[in-house]
């Protein structure tokens, strides 16, 4: 299956930061921020993480939820939490699953070595479950603004 902006967004089953199964479904009638990030306590997810924190409210004014997604497990994203008091829900892809599906865990490579991990992205996805925007490789710097201002221009009703 692949993804394409204008169909439905393809749903999965992941972990919580409770150890809690989460679908996409459960968010059904809510607009949804669903971005993947590399790892936990590192200075880019950090940023990105406490810029979606600061933005958060704004986001649910706006019937949207804001979901993270990383290869971290449980207690890693307990603990991201907690020290960044993060207000939303980060899930777990310890086996990179939802992450091929949604065409992110690719090569990278850094200094001349190459290795397989999250490229940074984001999706947003209306209130009926279609993908509406994609940000892909994306820099963390006012990333976070560019899509609340696309959920306010474009999804809010």
């Amino acid at each position: 299956m692949t993804i394409e902006i204008g169909k439905k967004a393809p749903d999965f089953k992941l972990l919580n930061q409770n150890a809690e199964e989460v679908s996409l479904l459960d968010y059904q009638g809510k607009n949804i921020v669903l971005y993947f990030y590399p790892k936990d306590m590192t200075p880019g997810c950090t940023t990105q993480a406490c810029d979606f924190r600061d933005n958060y409210a704004a986001f649910k004014e706006n019937n949207t939820v804001v979901l993270g997604v990383s290869p971290d497990p449980v207690e890693r994203h307990t603990k991201f939490i907690e020290k960044h008091e993060l207000p939303f829900t980060l899930l777990v892809d310890e086996t990179h699953e939802v992450a091929k599906l949604y065409n992110v865990w690719q090569l990278k490579k850094t200094f001349g070595k190459e290795y397989y991990g999250i490229v940074r992205s984001t999706f947003i996805i209306d209130d009926q479950g279609i993908l509406q925007k994609e940000y892909r490789n994306i820099r963390v710097k006012n990333h976070v603004e560019k899509t609340l201002d696309y959920v306010k221009n474009e999804l809010s009703k």
